[in-house]
């Protein structure tokens, strides 16, 4: 039992919830043999929607949990308040050892407060970031922060490519991952205080390769595997990242359907086109992971469907097998003996 991946998944958080995450959980179940996935949320909803799904129901269980918080709930008081949500029993899954992630599309905040809170740090981390995968001209890169951390310090940002760094290597497989820090040219003294602090460090981190100064033009040419910033930034990045790449697909299929010739030529780029669309699909590449917990938690966006819940799920097999929480606790204690 102890090769099984057990993902606690909040099965009532999000805009499509439960039907697409139930979908999702039902999917990656029937694809890997090595995970089992709890359901957490109102049983009686949860088990209608499973009578309609074929999976084995060995790989799938419900975990009752009768309140939801919403949206709109400020996140503190509703982790205070609502003890039998989804969120706060399936983190106090993870907590008590009986999940080894956590998964939730839901009130991102909730997350974020309950992983600190619930599940807590490990000892020497100061920050925990959210950390998405984004696509790029040749692959993916790591941004991070990208919601968790407004008001970031130059040390926590140094602690961001550290533990980015790791991610990247041991769960994408990219050998010693370059490091850039967002900026507003490539110089070394530009930039907003925190980056002008943040940059001498960078260079003399221990178990990073660092490049400097990352434009955020040439984030999409995949200059560095692993960007970091802070939340207020990265999150501006990653919006206008899904907002643009939207907006473009939609441009080129309009494109592609406005003339009989250009339907003729649709048709014989179709397999190609699919393949690069498919590459700049966000839900193919799953959701944010918080570094740098006691334990796995993974936010997927608020609008997600059964296809970026698979992706999550299976995210989180690969996780647990490389042991990132370890390699990162290691990390931070590495960095703090040598500053004795």
């Amino acid at each position: 039992m102890s090769d099984i991946t057990r993902i606690a998944l909040d099965a009532m958080g999000g805009d499509n919830a439960p039907t697409e995450m139930i979908k999702g959980a039902v999917w990656a179940v029937n694809e890997n043999a090595d995970m089992k996935v709890f359901l957490v949320g109102k049983e009686e909803i949860l088990r209608r929607e499973l009578q309609k799904q074929t999976y084995d129901p060995e790989r799938i269980e419900i975990v009752n949990a009768d309140e939801v918080i919403e949206t709109s709930e400020p996140p503190v008081n509703a982790i205070r308040r609502k003890k039998d949500s989804s969120i706060v029993v399936g983190m106090k899954m993870v907590r008590n050892k009986e999940a080894d992630a956590f998964v939730s599309a839901g009130n991102s905040g909730a997350v974020l407060v309950g992983g600190q809170v619930l599940i807590g740090k490990i000892k020497g981390v100061e920050r925990t970031p959210l950390a998405p995968l984004i696509p790029t001209k040749d692959g993916v890169s790591l941004l991070i922060d990208c919601g968790a951390n407004v008001d970031a310090r130059s040390s926590h940002l140094v602690q961001f490519a550290q533990m980015g760094s790791i991610y990247m290597e041991h769960v994408v497989g990219i050998k010693d991952p370059k490091v850039g820090i967002v900026n507003i040219g490539a110089e070394e003294e530009k930039g907003n205080a925190l980056v002008k602090e943040t940059f001498p460090l960078l260079k003399e981190a221990k178990g990073i390769r660092f490049i400097g100064s990352v434009e955020s033009r040439e984030i999409p040419r995949g200059q560095a595997d692993v960007i970091v910033c802070e939340a207020f930034v990265g999150n501006v990045i990653l919006k206008l990242y899904e907002g643009v790449g939207s907006v473009l697909i939609q441009k080129i299929k309009e494109g592609l359907l406005s003339t009989f010739i250009s339907k003729v030529g649709a048709a014989l780029a179709k397999p190609a086109l699919k393949s690069t669309l498919k590459s700049f699909d966000a839900s193919e590449h799953g959701g944010a992971p918080m570094l740098g917990l006691q334990g796995l938690v993974v936010k997927t966006h608020g609008n997600a469907k059964a296809k970026e819940v698979r992706n999550t799920l299976k995210q989180c097999v690969l996780f647990k097998k490389q042991k990132i929480d370890e390699k990162i606790r290691e990390c931070i204690q590495n960095r703090e003996e040598a500053a004795e």
